[in-house]
């Protein structure tokens, strides 16, 4: 198939952290960590960080815009930054580390500056909207050990983000915080006692445990989407079982000590909804079990992605 990709580059503070929001987005075809917007040619990381070059650490993403569109992609660099922070990113300060959408297109610059004016307009921050957009320049990609360093060094990226305050910041200014009585009302009686008091629907008598279709499990409470059948498997315990999630960035994951065990239960970043645990007895090639409750979940099928607004996830059953 003949695809036709476009350019996105972003600035959101430390590249390392935004490059997991982009790059299990379906129609993404690479996401590069690097530096732009300076006047020195192919600078160093020591140089950039020197604030000597004018450059900022930024996310060269190249993607096909007829499955994940350019606005999409703006909805979700928003939604890994504190847009207002006029000196940086969290712990990370100085010019470099600043929040800058630098467009490709006329039509990019467009959907940027309408998406900025629609997010000051709505009240989410009492603070005005920082975050400049710039014509782009010549992107510098960053040396190999940057790249992809959240897979490379998976517990130094995660302390971090976390140390950082980055992960703080996104629950707290852009979860789905939905009033319990609005819930109570939209959710079954099941799907509110697991999703908001942590609890555990019955084994084999639960919607999916058994569901063969393809499609996608997304949020009961958001709508986010959080695996696919594609990593579903038989595990035999009466729930649905996944190897990973669709988007790891999606999900949290927290030590969980009640009822006398430790576990690691998993949750929905978005919702901050109870969904499972997660196991190390699954198969290859994760070895993990996600032990995922079904009123935690709805499920789409693949024939119904485009009319329940899911259309970008077509990709994966073509």
């Amino acid at each position: 198939m003949n695809k036709t990709f476009e350019t996105a580059t972003f600035a959101g503070g430390c590249f390392w952290c935004m490059v997991t929001p982009f790059d299990e987005l379906p129609g993404i075809e690479k996401v590069v960590s690097g530096y732009t917007g300076g006047h020195k040619e192919n600078p160093t990381y020591e140089e950039v960080c020197s604030e000597t070059t004018g450059h900022y650490e930024a996310v060269e993403i190249t993607y096909d815009p007829s499955i994940f569109p350019y606005k999409k992609l703006i909805e979700t660099f928003w939604q890994q930054i504190d847009p207002t922070d006029t000196g940086g990113q969290f712990h990370d300060r100085g010019h470099s580390y600043k929040t800058v959408i630098f467009y490709h297109t006329e039509e990019q610059k467009k959907i940027a500056e309408d998406s900025k004016k629609a997010l000051e307009e709505s009240g989410r921050f009492q603070k005005p909207i920082a975050t400049q957009i710039l014509p782009a320049t010549a992107f510098y990609p960053a040396e190999d050990y940057h790249q992809d360093f959240h897979k490379k060094n998976p517990f130094r990226y995660m302390t971090y983000r976390k140390g950082s305050g980055r992960d703080h910041f996104i629950k707290e200014h852009w979860s789905e915080k939905k009033d319990p009585e609005t819930l109570k009302k939209t959710l079954t009686p099941i799907q509110y006692e697991v999703t908001q008091n942590n609890g555990t629907e019955p084994p084999f008598h639960n919607e999916y445990w058994n569901n063969e279709e393809e499609g996608i499990y997304v949020d009961i409470v958001s709508g986010e989407p959080l695996f696919s059948s594609f990593d579903k498997f038989d595990a035999g315990c009466g729930w649905p079982s996944f190897t990973k999630p669709l988007h790891q960035n999606k999900v949290a994951e927290e030590l969980d000590t009640s009822h006398g065990m430790r576990r690691i239960e998993v949750r929905s970043k978005n919702s901050d909804s109870h969904l499972g645990h997660v196991f190390d007895d699954g198969p290859k090639p994760t070895g993990l079990r996600y032990c995922i409750n079904s009123a935690a979940l709805k499920f789409i099928h693949k024939d119904d992605l485009e009319k329940e607004g899911y259309g970008e996830y077509k990709s994966l059953f073509q």
